[in-house]
């Protein structure tokens, strides 16, 4: 692929003015709700992150400003301004802005929901106030539909191209009302996806796909242990490669740098590195375990305290205790880390699959010593994101070896790089305890979760005074459950070790729903109530987990006698403000082989945008969090992780995949996250039916035959 000319915002406004551009709108997104229009006669100093341009050729361009990683943002967000603007949802080009920001937590749709939809409300008054005055008719007689503002007592139409020029020239109104959802003819639909043709066709744009003139290839090798560093190298049969150009030392490894991928590969296998190991190289999974053994046993900070639990322990005529554990998890995307950097005297560019590119900015900036005003990040098509992303480690190496090369770089990672070099999900460690009254009814709850801290580890050291830190992200999904009950306790332990942890798709959340819903069906067995309905009695307070729940149970029957063989299983879990319920139905066979055959998913994620995406990724989710309870785990040998490929970290096959129902709530509620929220349910929902079928509580994840047949 050729190197693509990018104009940056300056050239294009100087390019907009000759060509005559029409109404150009930029808006600062997502909490700074500022709309400034022009006719390209923008202040210099003004550096929007997203744009609506409207040519007067009546193309309506979208640079959307959220990192496209399958989760679709190029269809969704484009569709909240083409209904509060009246477009014609075929006149519409998406783009990547130039200017984008971080993408994750589920919050591209439910943060950019309210500006989105004043600045498309914004843009179409601009343009009802240029055919009013182009007729001079009071603007009340102008309607907008279907890109074309009518007038409504003679039925003269304008095209939107027809008014971009003098809608440019018109001041940003401030205030404007926004379409009642029963008027929606946009949002709410299946409409299909705009980055689907690109990716049939080839066009779409990944950061492999990227060459420049000049460009060199690299690898980074970087110490198996973790925590252990660069010692020395003997480089004399890697340089004897055809093609091998340079070998040096950066801050994560040694650098193989190569005229050809292929080049770089063979120096980089032929390449012998002697490394310090340093202090953890005898770490492994069993001394982590004990370690959040030991870790659980000590005085813990506290998250939520309600009523005096202590005392009702005491009192309960029954307590139950369980405690529950999970692995580290990799993110394993199907696109390995890599990217293209081009460092310059004068200027820095970028090519990169990231979900933060202002950070891969500020890494840029520091590494070349240039402003940031002079690094320009071009974001791709991510393959994958689920939070790895978010971290742009890789993208430090590729501007390490660029500034050294003096050359633009494409840098790679192997799947074992990525595999054994992640930011993995926390193991965690869940203490619980529950006591019931001598009817029955659930009086306590507590739950001490003892896991490494993503806060507070080894990319974010947030200074706090407190002498056990409280990772409040570590306790989401535990803190704020959703069950009334008089006397709750929430405590959270840190555990930190020398594996680098980060954000994991539902991050914390699907530990913690996970240990909580498993641990609510051990209370209801104990109490002698059905699992559905003991759920129901602890969520009279939370109508819309008991609406998704309800509607779970109706869908598969709940109650009613299954095929033979065949378990049910139920979970439900808030997250990133949705609500989702879901039922596993399984069965295992006499070997402990478990095989889930029907997953009924409800979610009520307030106002819709696009049904058939939500569905694609509530079904990706599920999966994903399947091949987590049933699958892979991250193991630690040696001070460094085992797995490097996927017939050693294992994904669900097609063979295995279940049949996938997805439910959405109608509700004109704000819209909330989609992305993770299926999630946290799954393992649990297995994991309750496992029970059912076998009479074995699961507390350890992932499910393995050998503990079933035990």
């Amino acid at each position: 692929m050729a190197d693509k000319t990018v104009i940056n915002r300056r050239d294009f406004i100087k390019t907009a003015t000759a060509a005559g551009a029409g109404l150009v709108i930029g808006f600062h997104l997502p909490f700074r709700n500022r709309l400034q229009a022009a006719s390209v006669g923008l202040q210099s100093s003004f550096a929007p992150n997203a744009w609506i341009i409207v040519r007067p050729d009546n193309q309506v361009i979208f640079k959307v400003t959220k990192s496209e990683m399958g989760q679709g943002v190029w269809t969704s967000l484009p569709m909240i301004i083409a209904e509060e603007m009246d477009l014609d949802w075929s006149t519409i080009k998406v783009e990547q802005a130039l200017e984008s920001d971080g993408t994750g937590g589920s919050r591209s749709i439910r943060g950019l929901w309210k500006p989105l939809r004043k600045a498309g409300a914004k843009a179409k008054d601009m343009l009802l106030e240029a055919a009013a005055q182009e007729w001079q008719v009071e603007k009340n007689e102008c309607v907008a539909e279907n890109g074309m503002i009518k007038h409504k007592p003679t039925g003269k139409k304008f095209k939107y191209g027809d008014l971009a020029i003098a809608a440019s020239k018109l001041p940003v109104p401030d205030k404007v009302s926004l379409k009642n959802p029963s008027d929606f003819k946009i949002i709410g639909t299946d409409a299909l996806r705009t980055d689907t043709p690109l990716k049939i066709n080839g066009r779409a744009q990944f950061a492999m796909d990227v060459n420049l003139d000049g460009m060199v290839y690299a690898f980074v090798v970087r110490c198996p242990i973790f925590g252990g560093t660069f010692k020395s190298m003997d480089t004399r049969k890697a340089m004897a490669i055809n093609g091998a150009l340079d070998i040096f030392e950066v801050s994560n490894g040694v650098a193989v740098v190569g005229s050809t991928t292929w080049a770089a590969l063979q120096a980089r296998k032929a390449l012998d590195i002697t490394w310090d190991k340093g202090t953890t190289a005898d770490l492994n999974s069993d001394s982590i375990a004990e370690f959040l053994r030991k870790q659980g046993r000590k005085r813990a900070a506290k998250g939520r305290n309600d009523g005096n639990p202590k005392r009702a322990l005491k009192n309960a005529k029954t307590v139950v205790e369980a405690v529950y554990q999970v692995p580290f998890q990799a993110h394993a995307t199907m696109e390995p880390m890599n990217c293209v950097v081009d460092v310059q005297p004068d200027r820095c560019r970028l090519w990169a699959p990231t979900q933060s590119p202002g950070d891969a900015r500020k890494q840029a900036a520091k590494i070349t010593g240039l402003p940031k005003d002079k690094v320009e990040v071009n974001v791709t098509f991510l393959g994958g994101g689920f939070g790895r992303r978010a971290f742009n480690d890789f993208i430090g190496d590729a501007l390490e070896v660029s500034y050294r090369m003096k050359k633009p770089v494409k840098l790679i990672w192997m799947r074992e790089d990525d595999m054994r070099h992640d930011y993995y999900r926390p193991a965690s460690r869940h203490i619980m305890a529950g006591g019931l009254s001598s009817d029955g009814k659930l009086e306590v709850w507590t739950h001490r979760v003892v896991a490494p801290s993503i806060l507070f580890g080894q990319m974010f050291k947030y200074p706090v005074p407190l002498k056990d830190k409280l990772d409040i992200v570590a306790l989401e999904g535990a803190k704020n459950i959703a069950y009334a009950i008089p006397n709750i306790r929430v405590e959270y332990k840190s555990a930190n070790t020398a594996v680098p942890v980060g954000w994991w798709r539902s991050v914390y959340d699907s530990q913690n729903a996970y240990a909580n819903e498993c641990f609510i069906d051990e209370l209801a067995e104990s109490a002698g109530q059905d699992p559905l309905q003991f759920r129901l009695t602890y969520l009279a307070d939370s109508p819309r987990d008991t609406q998704v729940l309800k509607m779970a149970a109706k869908k598969v029957n709940w109650g009613e006698k299954l095929s033979a063989g065949r378990f049910q299983g139920l979970a439900c879990h808030a997250s990133f403000k949705s609500h989702v319920a879901q039922v596993a139905e399984v069965s295992v066979n006499n070997r402990g082989m478990i095989q889930v055959h029907r997953v009924v998913c409800t979610i009520d994620c307030g106002q819709v945008v696009n049904p058939s995406i939500v569905r694609s990724q509530i079904e990706s989710a599920i999966v994903y969090g399947l091949s987590a309870a049933l699958k892979g785990k991250i193991t630690i040998e040696n001070g460094g992780v085992v797995q490097g490929n996927f017939h050693e970290f294992e994904v669900l096959r097609f063979h295995e995949m279940p049949k996938i129902e997805v439910y959405i709530v109608k509700s004109d509620e704000h819209p909330g996250g989609v992305g993770e929220p299926g999630l946290p349910p799954i393992a649990p929902a297995v994991a309750n039916a496992v029970f059912a079928a076998t009479g074995k509580r699961i507390r350890k994840l992932p499910i393995k035959a050998e503990d079933l047949k035990s």
